[in-house]
């Protein structure tokens, strides 16, 4: 006897006002997908449940679902026997709806299981994706690592085999209405079980916030094979291991590291901040800035400023930075780092070496940080 067919989810992204689309149906990607004429595709699979729900009705429970942030769980009586509706929100870091997801189908069908789904907001002023306690339950990030806030490069740095940087990083420095964007890629960080994301974004500029919403789907299994980098790419990172090369792309107008090239320079605290751009120090940003305008003529500019050290100190660091031909604002640029000097403590503005100290306020997520340090020092050669 023949099985029956599962009935999948259907995820539905609500990232920006008045525009709905189906992300994925259940494992498979959907794109931006008409979401209503998903909906009709479901009803006319089971014509039942037109005995009592219409394709406006059911949209008016989605709606209401992702108005209302609530579960909706519904019978739906019909000639050929009972049947359910299911509605789930997807929730983001302030409570609001990123997505909702759907299951219609007769009652004593299997319902499948929900795989974790979380929302997260890009910050284009911060420079920080806000990411709620949720992500915990995705695979590729462990409790201990979950910070409040990240940045876009501490995410790059925790994905594999992901080729499309260029295309984030356009989005989310320069979000525009109507841009949209999804991808999936492995995830692999420390302790944590490895897994794979679906990730879909949105640009949002209007009253709350300028950036993008996300929608961020684990769909590891556990048949999946390991995903590993190419050849091309391995014997790359390894040359420039061996050479003690850097290389980083900068964002010269908002004075940040977006992603890393090489393995990171161990002598640059880039990680775990609250602010991406205090890994320069703020006197030397400024320079950051007018440089970006100099690339423009395609040439290299060299120039020294201080990188925040893991001491909480600067350590004097050579840039030379080439123009990132891939970035449509011509803002990012390509950073080989060197060190060039013995580190330096802080000294707060205005103050002189003289003035009692006062203990500093932490910058970054420091127990989370040490957390990492201890398992990374070990297997580093660096350390």
């Amino acid at each position: 006897m023949r099985s029956e067919a599962v009935i999948p989810w259907v995820t539905v992204e609500t990232l920006t006002p008045g525009v709905m689309s189906v992300a994925s149906i259940g494992n498979e990607p959907r794109g931006f997908a008409g979401w209503q004429r998903a909906l009709q595709r479901l009803l006319s699979k089971t014509p039942a449940l037109y005995d009592n729900l219409t394709t406006p009705m059911l949209t008016q429970a989605v709606q209401t679902a992702r108005d209302q942030a609530e579960d909706v769980d519904l019978a739906v009586p019909t000639g050929a026997g009972p049947h359910k509706l299911l509605i789930r929100p997807v929730f983001g870091p302030t409570g609001d709806v990123h997505a909702i997801r759907l299951w219609l189908g007769p009652a004593s069908a299997q319902v499948p299981d929900l795989s974790p789904a979380v929302g997260a907001i890009w910050d284009l002023k911060s420079q920080t994706i806000e990411q709620p306690s949720g992500m915990t339950q995705l695979s590729g990030i462990s409790a201990e690592q979950y910070v409040p806030r990240m940045s876009i490069a501490e995410l790059f740095h925790r994905v594999s085999t992901f080729d499309r940087h260029a295309e984030v990083l356009d989005l989310l420095y320069n979000p525009k209405p109507g841009d949209k964007l999804q991808f999936e890629t492995s995830v692999a960080h420390g302790p944590a079980r490895p897994g794979r994301w679906r990730i879909t974004i949105r640009a949002r500029d209007d009253d709350q916030g300028h950036g993008a919403w996300w929608l961020i789907e684990d769909i590891s299994s556990d048949n999946e094979s390991s995903a590993w980098p190419t050849l091309e790419r391995i014997g790359l990172r390894e040359a420039h291991r061996r050479a003690g090369t850097h290389l980083a792309v900068v964002q010269l107008e908002h004075t940040s590291i977006a992603h890393w090239l090489t393995d990171p320079a161990p002598w640059i605290r880039w990680d775990y901040l609250f602010r991406p751009v205090d890994v320069f120090h703020s006197d030397d940003r400024p320079r950051l800035v007018e440089l970006s305008d100099r690339l423009q003529s395609g040439d290299s500019v060299g120039v020294t400023v201080r990188a925040l050290n893991y001491g909480g100190g600067y350590t004097p660091t050579s840039l030379l930075l080439y123009p990132y031909p891939g970035y449509s604002s011509g803002r990012l640029a390509i950073a080989q780092l060197v060190r060039v000097g013995y580190d330096v403590p802080v000294l707060e503005p205005n103050r002189t070496s003289m003035e009692p100290r006062q203990r500093s306020a932490p910058i970054g997520y420091d127990d989370q940080l040490r957390h990492w340090l201890a398992g990374r020092m070990p297997q580093s050669p660096a350390w």
